[in-house]
C-alpha cells in the first residue's frame, strides 16, 4: 500500500506510516454484495487480493460500471465521499482481501495531515481522468476499438473475469464479444 500511495504523491514517511496504521484487514468470499443501492459506503477499501465489480440493473439487465483489483482502491466512491446512499452494487467476483478505513477516520486523518489530503486530492484527480477516458471510449469508439483499448490497458483480466461481465463493461453484446475474442489478435 505504501508503494501505491507514494506513486500518487510523496508523503513524509512518518505521516504515511501513521495514516496506513489506521487501515484494518478485511476479507470477503466471492459473490458477496459489499454495498447495495440505498446503502451508504462507510469504508474506503484498498484491494490486496481479489476482484470486485460495481454495477446496476436497468430493465432487468446488469450493467457493469467498473472492476477493482490489487493494487487499487475499491468501494463506491461517490457514496463514500458524500456519505449519501449508493445507486449501485459493489460485489466481490473472487475471494477478496482488503485493507479498509472508515469515512470518519479518513476525514480526521486528512484534517490532521495536510499531505494526506493532498494525496487524496491527487488520487481523486487521477480517478476523474480515468472516468473521463472511459466515457470518451464508450461514446467515441466502436466496439472493436473499445475492446482493443481494454485489452491494451488490462490484458490480465481476460482470463479472470467472465466474458459476460467483460462484455457488459465494454457495452458489447455477449455474442459480438465472443467473436472479437476469436478474431482480434491479442
Amino acid at each position: 500500500m505504501k508503494e501505491f500511495l507514494s506513486a500518487i504523491h510523496q508523503v513524509e514517511e512518518r505521516i504515511l506510516e501513521e495514516y496506513i496504521s489506521h487501515w484494518k484487514a478485511y476479507e470477503l468470499p466471492k459473490k458477496t454484495i459489499m454495498t447495495a443501492p440505498g446503502e451508504t459506503e462507510h469504508f474506503i477499501y484498498f484491494v490486496t487480493k481479489g476482484i470486485q465489480k460495481s454495477y446496476y440493473f436497468n430493465s432487468g439487465k446488469q450493467h457493469i460500471i467498473a472492476f477493482a483489483y490489487a493494487p487499487s482502491f475499491s468501494g463506491i466512491p461517490e457514496s463514500f465521499f458524500t456519505q449519501e446512499p449508493s445507486r449501485y452494487f459493489l460485489e466481490t467476483i473472487t475471494d477478496s482481501q482488503f485493507l479498509r478505513l472508515s469515512f470518519h477516520q479518513h476525514q480526521q486523518l486528512m484534517q490532521q495531515y495536510r499531505p494526506i489530503e493532498t494525496l487524496f486530492r491527487k488520487a481523486t484527480e487521477s480517478f476523474l481522468v480515468g472516468v473521463l477516458q472511459r466515457q470518451h471510449e464508450l461514446m467515441a469508439f466502436d466496439m472493436e476499438a473499445r475492446f482493443r483499448a481494454f485489452v491494451k490497458r488490462s490484458p490480465h483480466l481476460l482470463g479472470t473475469i467472465s466474458q459476460k461481465d467483460l462484455a457488459s463493461y465494454l457495452r458489447i453484446d455477449s455474442t459480438n464479444f465472443s467473436k472479437l475474442i476469436n478474431r482480434v489478435r491479442i
